[in-house]
């Protein structure tokens, strides 16, 4: 049996590491030149590690960058908005890790057969048979899997009607400073505009800035000094210690619910079936769970029957956790004065339960 994947991101590399440990030829498809990633930092969340236990890597990745989950909110002066029990969620849920993406992309590579990795090929078309259509030939394989991210050439194939990404109302700005002493993971919510810290296990610090803006826009880092000088510290040194060309900016897609994840021997997964605003930190997460249960499912069951499993699991999860993400982060970007004082007076007196409760499905999640 025969799967090709569209896609050599983390979705699609862990899908092609899922079914190789179950026997099946594997065949990944990458538009880029080269399997790598270009983006800054990653927590991976207990779902998400359980997931790589599923395919032999949990405990590789646990390795290198034990991490903390978010400790909570700030508001731009320092206040405490939320604070949460860092030790009772590890208790709770299990461990969280952080590491720059490259690495997750460099372990789920090096677990894959090399000839089964095909850089430097652009999809052009898929087919519900398990046909697809690329500037080399082509090929059809009993199952094609569309790891092709947001703007998805798999999804356009298979549902050309269907609305595309939608553009959230702001964009994002990733970037890793220099080793410096942080407090934690955290948070802080301003006015239409958020920054986010994350320690790295190396002493880099890994840091994501939101702000509503048009899309399309471009801001560059003299700009998001300017704009955060006066936020509480460490925010204006992190970022005067980084460099123009450590700041990678995108715009913030949403996908409107599909009606389905399947098509014949087709299915698509990770952001090319429910990409999500990045508020939960779940997108990696989401897609890796959707890698080892798509195997699961039809190596199990059959590619008809295992798709249909897939879709039936998969996609009302999944979608929950869009809906989830995008109402997590809801609050950051209101631009109105009274709404905000608002919200910066009621967030401290909410119990600190809440956060856990509210994260509970996503992160017990088992295969």
């Amino acid at each position: 049996m025969k799967v090709t994947i569209v896609g050599g991101g983390i979705g699609g590399l862990a899908t092609a590491v899922a079914f190789h440990r179950r026997g099946w030829q594997v065949e990944v498809l990458e538009r880029a030149a080269e399997f790598t990633e270009v983006g800054a930092g990653l927590t991976v969340q207990p779902n998400g590690l359980r997931a790589l236990d599923a395919i032999g890597l949990g405990d590789r990745l646990r390795a290198g960058g034990p991490a903390d989950p978010l400790a909570g909110i700030r508001s731009r002066r320092g206040d405490w908005l939320i604070r949460n029990d860092v030790g009772s969620l590890k208790r709770r849920f299990g461990p969280w890790v952080t590491v720059h993406r490259a690495a997750l992309v460099d372990l789920l590579r090096a677990a894959v057969p090399p000839e089964a990795l095909r850089p430097g090929v652009d999809v052009q078309h898929v087919r519900p048979d398990g046909t697809v259509r690329h500037d080399g030939g082509g090929c059809t394989s009993d199952l094609v899997v569309g790891a092709d991210g947001v703007h998805s050439v798999t999804r356009r194939s298979l549902w050309p009607a269907l609305p595309g990404p939608r553009y959230v109302g702001y964009t994002t700005w990733r970037l890793i400073a220099p080793p410096q002493p942080v407090e934690g993971s955290l948070e802080t919510w301003g006015r239409g505009e958020r920054f986010g810290q994350v320690p790295m296990p190396d002493g880099r610090v890994y840091c994501y800035v939101m702000a509503n803006a048009p899309a399309g826009s471009h801001v560059g880092l003299n700009e998001l000094r300017e704009r955060f000088a006066r936020w509480h510290r460490p925010i204006p040194e992190l970022l005067d210690s980084t460099h123009e060309e450590a700041v990678l900016q995108h715009d913030t897609h949403e996908l409107p619910a599909l009606p389905t994840y399947v098509s014949g021997n087709v299915a698509v997964l990770g952001d090319a079936a429910h990409a999500m605003t990045p508020n939960l930190g779940q997108g990696a997460c989401q897609a890796l769970e959707d890698a080892v249960t798509l195997a699961h499912a039809v190596d199990t069951l059959g590619v008809r029957e295992g798709l249909a499993a897939y879709d039936r699991i998969r996609r009302p999860r999944t979608q929950l956790i869009v809906r989830r993400s995008r109402q997590a982060g809801a609050a950051a970007h209101w631009t109105s004065t009274p709404m905000t004082t608002l919200r910066d007076a009621i967030l401290p007196l909410l119990p600190n339960v809440l956060f856990a409760r509210s994260l509970t499905p996503a992160y017990t999640w088992t295969i």
